[in-house]
């Protein structure tokens, strides 16, 4: 096997738990951190439709997962609110506080941790000004980041001019609030967060079946600038995976 870089090996190396010598923060009994971002005062909450109160055409499970595939085209239908809606219940909707309290959520994470915040560049979706959205899950709304017309052009631009970020009805970013699992898995959080990323988008993928639309899961992107375009440090908040949805054709 032919390798020009250890950088992998290592990471996977001392992310063990045999080199796990410090006390998580957790252990300390450090507070944890918030379970999710607090909208901030002033900021516009929008209305999403109740997820319970939306009938959509039934969907096989075992025909969803035989036919899903990534969908990099779509057509020019946009999504409904409705859709919109179950898409983001179903990737990151929030089912119960427990008493510890942890988001017990429609998607599995390590621990109950849920460290992810999701972003939107809504292109397509009736009702909605196209621009950048950032879902509050806790309300189950959305919260309007910016409708500057050049967002979808970098947002394309970030990841290496894939130019269905910016044809799609909406492109999802998941964002990773790092110490939320740090908190309570040190440095083997990091593991954590991309495995809680790739649950996510799998969800999505199921989603979209019941729609007539098609998603697909991009990794590819230039982090840094990414993350400066979504308004986030990159360091204690890193943008991890992204998906774009849309109609099939």
């Amino acid at each position: 096997m032919r390798q020009t870089s250890y950088i992998g090996r290592t990471f996977m190396e001392l992310t063990k738990y045999k080199h796990q010598v410090a006390p998580t923060d957790q252990s300390a009994l450090l507070p944890q951190p918030e379970l999710t971002d607090a909208a901030q005062e002033g900021c516009e909450l929008i209305d999403l439709p109740d997820p319970a109160s939306i009938t959509l055409p039934g969907v096989d499970l075992l025909k969803a997962i035989t036919d899903r595939v990534s969908i990099r085209s779509y057509s020019e239908e946009p999504f409904s609110l409705e859709e919109l809606s179950m898409l983001l219940w179903c990737t990151q909707g929030i089912k119960q506080i427990s008493n510890r309290p942890a988001t017990l959520r429609t998607v599995p994470s390590a621990g109950s941790r849920h460290p992810f915040e999701t972003f939107m560049l809504i292109n397509k979706v009736v009702g909605l000004t196209p621009g950048l959205y950032k879902y509050a899950a806790l309300e189950h709304k959305l919260i309007l980041v910016s409708t500057d017309a050049s967002l979808p052009d970098k947002l394309t631009a970030d990841c290496h001019n894939q130019a269905m970020v910016k044809n799609s009805a909406v492109t999802f970013f998941w964002v990773a609030v790092v110490y939320r699992t740090f908190w309570r898995y040190v440095e083997r959080g990091y593991r954590y967060l991309h495995l809680d990323a790739g649950h996510i988008c799998q969800n999505l993928y199921l989603a979209v079946e019941a729609m007539n639309a098609g998603c697909c899961g991009i990794a590819a992107f230039d982090d840094d600038a990414l993350a400066a375009t979504l308004g986030v440090n990159g360091e204690d908040r890193l943008p991890i995976y992204l998906a774009t949805t849309g109609k099939k054709k």
